[in-house]
């Protein structure tokens, strides 16, 4: 009898997984929306996404200005975001959020669009144009909701693509400073680039890191300069060694500053012993 109920089951998963498509197939040619309507909500509420998305997408339009339209626009956008379509999640919640602004859904719908550009946001070695976009709308919503369940969410998201956008800015600097080993003018801009960052970023968890490398950009710099600017650089240099120490005494890079502190007092010497 066991064996027996084992050979029938796979037939009857196949019976209803048919029944199933079939029902389905039927519904999404037919011009009933009613009957479009239903089954979109069935399979949204049973977790078939993909399903209800399709229904969803032909019904939508049909819904503009009724009653159900907040629901279906909704369910809409959700099933795009539960799909992890987050292009058109994020396009459809916008829409949502401008059509219905009063809806009891306003607030899960803003956190939902913004958290689609979050999940766009692509590694911190290419374009951010989305990061932007994303800590724009977290941001808002942030300010505008200060008091939501998602909140706590939201913040630790933007905290996340904070840092990923810092992270770039400090690769960049440190290129720069690399470069500069073999073509020196290039320091400059890694120095530029090193002391915008520790101004424009003073909480950053790479601002012992940006401090450093400060040092070592402004030493590679005075050292291969002309001798009318390298005692001002020398003592720029300098300067920059006694900044990471005054942020971070225990620093991480103490043993590399330190050589690089004596390397500078090396080079400072001699226009001390000239006086």
């Amino acid at each position: 009898m066991f064996l027996k109920m084992r050979s029938i089951l796979p037939l009857l998963f196949a019976v209803i997984l048919f029944s199933s498509c079939s029902e389905y197939q039927k519904v999404l040619k037919n011009e009933d929306v009613k009957a479009k309507y239903d089954l979109a909500q069935k399979y949204y509420d049973e977790g078939d996404f993909k399903r209800a998305k399709r229904l969803f997408e032909q019904i939508a339009p049909r819904y503009v200005g009724k009653p159900q339209g907040e629901r279906v626009m909704f369910f809409f956008a959700d099933s795009y975001f539960k799909t992890k379509d987050y292009y058109l999640s994020g396009y459809q919640f916008e829409r949502f959020i401008k059509s219905y602004p009063r809806s009891d859904k306003i607030q899960e719908a803003s956190f939902l669009g913004a958290k689609s550009y979050y999940e766009l946001s692509p590694a911190y070695s290419l374009d951010q144009t989305d990061t932007d976009k994303a800590l724009a709308k977290l941001q808002t919503f942030i300010n505008t909701y200060p008091e939501s369940e998602f909140f706590e969410e939201a913040n630790a998201m933007a905290k996340e693509l904070t840092s990923k956008k810092e992270r770039k800015q400090i690769e960049i600097a440190k290129q720069f400073n690399k470069l500069g080993k073999f073509n020196y003018p290039i320091l400059i801009s890694a120095i530029t680039a090193l002391d915008n960052f520790i101004s424009d970023n003073p909480g950053s968890v790479y601002r012992e890191e940006a401090l450093y490398y400060r040092i070592e950009a402004a030493t590679n710099l005075a050292v291969n300069s002309t001798e009318n600017k390298k005692q001002e650089r020398l003592e720029d240099a300098l300067s920059a060694y006694n900044n990471l120490f005054r942020y971070f005494p225990e620093t991480r890079f103490k043993k590399k500053a330190d050589e690089l502190s004596q390397k500078i007092q090396k080079e400072l010497s001699v226009y001390s012993s000239s006086k």
